[in-house]
């Protein structure tokens, strides 16, 4: 019995070191080599150079806007049809070529024939382009090439329902036109992307409010309540979202950041101007003082593109001015975003750093027809953008 017994403690113990044995001999796992990715990372933004000093020039244009919204409508005048396009607000830009579809529908309704457009601004210029494809014989009268005109003064930025009507007293078929408007014009826009000299253009946009914010102004109760249309076409346009703080170089700033359509309109108004005559249009500079010597016009069909200036020369009085000013300032092409704090509007262009302060919002201006240049106004705008950047670590 002792015998047996020692024999199989042996065998354990055997079993036991050969066990331990095997463990110690037996190679280890190499843990997977570690890969280390190259992170994402968005560009660093380059600081916008904000000194009074560098004002290059200050423009200011003249919004033509009605409260029932623009007036796109056919009449008889003599022997002529007379088709109005005209009074949209700070939309025309945006919506030039949808509303050039509508009237140009009403302009060849029955059969194509000659046709004068009155105006070469954003309006005048995108409806006769949208008449001579559409196989018309089409002549532009204006005083001014568009590089004079009220159109050339305006920011370039996608504004569909910018100004675009009184909510109150717009009629209610109005919101279904408006929607088809900029719709028809998105697309066509559209084509301009990425095309040479970049006439049309997506930039980042960063809307900046201060942390804490502080309590808006009561609204007056006598302001125009604008239309706003935006939502119906929620689906075209890319939306904004807010930044981490540490994905920002603004301090101590609550960050949107959005992409914007963008107009780079010297560009794309000489893209414009030299398509309409390539494709066999004619330019005739010529001033109308009055409604009725648009009678000595030899075409059958005239289209009224004339935008503020239908006020005086059709006796509009619904038409009211709203001023609109931007301070220039020489051109950054490192920076490719534009901004909006405190009331202050930034855009980059090939052209220019323009700097548009709106002090109480879409009523800045209403009711002014002034074109006269206001240069303390304009430099209160460009200090409150270099706050920003100082505030941020940048001084220029």
């Amino acid at each position: 019995m002792a015998d047996g017994m020692i024999g199989r403690r042996a065998m354990l113990a055997g079993l036991g070191v050969s066990s331990l044995s095997a463990c110690a001999t037996a190679p280890r796992a190499t843990p997977a080599p570690t890969i280390v990715r190259p992170s994402f990372a968005p560009p660093p933004l380059a600081p916008l150079i904000m000194r009074a000093d560098r004002i290059t020039r200050i423009t200011v244009c003249t919004r033509p806007f009605r409260a029932m919204g623009p007036r796109i409508e056919a009449e008889a005048f003599g022997d002529k049809r007379l088709v109005h396009n005209y009074g949209h607000g700070g939309s025309g830009w945006s919506l030039s070529w949808g509303s050039a579809a509508v009237a140009a529908g009403m302009a060849l309704e029955g059969d194509v024939r000659p046709v004068a457009v009155i105006g070469c601004g954003a309006i005048g210029l995108t409806t006769a382009l949208t008449l001579k494809r559409a196989g018309a014989p089409v002549t532009i009268y204006a005083a001014e090439r568009l590089p004079h005109t009220r159109s050339a003064r305006a920011s370039g930025q996608w504004t569909p329902d910018s100004r675009i009507a009184d909510a109150d007293k717009v009629g209610p078929a109005f919101a279904a036109l408006w929607e088809r408007m900029a719709r028809l014009s998105w697309a066509e826009h559209q084509t301009y992307v990425g095309q040479p000299g970049e006439p049309v253009g997506f930039l980042d946009r960063y809307s900046i409010t201060d942390t804490g914010g502080g309590s808006r102004s009561p609204a007056d109760p006598n302001d125009i309540r604008f239309a706003e249309y935006a939502g119906a076409i929620g689906d075209l346009t890319p939306h904004s979202h807010d930044l981490r703080p540490e994905d920002t170089p603004f301090v101590g700033s609550r960050v949107r950041m959005g992409s914007w359509m963008q107009f780079n309109i010297a560009e794309l108004g000489h893209r414009l101007m030299s398509d309409f005559l390539l494709e066999g249009g004619r330019m005739e500079q010529r001033t109308f003082n009055a409604r009725s010597e648009l009678s000595t016009l030899p075409e059958a069909v005239i289209v009224n593109c004339t935008g503020y200036g239908a006020r005086a020369l059709f006796s509009d009085d619904s038409i009211v001015p709203v001023r609109g000013q931007i301070a220039w300032l020489p051109p950054q092409p490192e920076v490719r975003y534009s901004l909006y704090h405190k009331g202050v509007s930034v855009i980059t262009r090939p052209d220019g750093v323009g700097v548009q302060t709106l002090g109480r919002g879409d009523m800045d201006g209403y009711g002014d027809d002034s074109e006269t240049p206001d240069r303390t106004f304009a430099e209160k705008g460009v200090e409150i953008v270099a706050a920003l950047y100082r505030r941020s670590g940048f001084a220029a």
